[in-house]
């Protein structure tokens, strides 16, 4: 059985939604698209040794794999909403500046909806970590990989 932390469960609104939706994806189209694939394969004669019917096979337990996860963390989801309260937390936008006056965006989410390139770190990450329960104006120190970074909130939204 696979451990799952209690931070996992943190999802924004628009998380909760895109799951909601991955899920009806899984139990509709993707089902359907496996079961044909299985028929296909059935079809095809002697299944003790087609490979197609092996890999449709695989493909159904990924898939039903997966509905069972999303529907794991979405019993067990904590939908949070930002208080707007001027300090940072799960679910904020937060506007940092760093060294050369060069700046960034980050909304702080749970791990499970975690994504760097779109903007989106884990509460659980160095960066996030140190952000959360800060305040506009505050400098706050990162480790870093290559040393300590300080970072200045410059907005919370």
């Amino acid at each position: 059985m696979v451990e799952h932390r209690t931070t996992d469960r943190f999802l924004t609104p628009d998380g909760l939604k895109n799951l909601k939706e991955e899920l009806e994806h899984l139990k509709t189209a993707r089902r359907a698209e496996v079961a044909e694939m299985i028929r296909e394969a059935r079809e095809g004669g002697d299944i003790s040794e087609s490979a197609a019917y092996e890999d449709a096979k695989q493909q159904q337990a990924f898939v039903e794999g997966q509905i069972s996860e999303l529907e794991r963390l979405l019993k067990d989801a904590i939908v949070i909403e930002n208080r707007h309260n001027g300090t940072v937390n799960l679910g904020s936008r937060v506007t940092i500046e760093m060294a050369g006056g060069r700046r960034a965006d980050y909304v702080i989410v749970g791990s499970h909806e975690a994504s760097p390139r779109e903007g989106r770190i884990s509460n659980e990450s160095p960066v996030g970590k140190a952000l959360l329960h800060r305040a506009i104006g505050d400098t706050v120190p990162v480790e870093t990989p290559s040393g300590k970074v300080n970072y200045r909130i410059i907005n919370v939204d």
